[in-house]
């Protein structure tokens, strides 16, 4: 157990900061899921709009740290080309 205030603080922020960068690693995981989906369906239009929003999910995650800025970057590379190739 942590005995100094600021390794107390520390502790606290670290637990709630975890629980934030959980869900916004579940809402990313979620958009790309329905791209995924909309692209297996065959639905081009679903596809491209559901895109945009999971785009910018994804590159808000990484700039809020919970992504590497490359792992953003290649998840939306490959969904964008699985998208360009229907």
């Amino acid at each position: 157990m942590a005995n100094h205030k600021s390794a107390k603080t520390r502790i606290t922020r670290n637990n709630k900061r975890s629980i934030i960068n959980g869900a916004r690693r579940s809402r990313v995981r979620t958009f790309v899921k329905k791209v995924i989906a909309a692209i297996m369906a065959g639905d081009k239009e679903l596809a491209t709009s559901s895109f945009k929003v999971a785009e910018s999910e994804m590159m808000r995650a990484a700039q809020k740290g919970v992504f590497h800025k490359n792992k953003a970057a290649r998840t939306i590379s490959r969904l964008s080309q699985k998208i360009k190739a229907m």
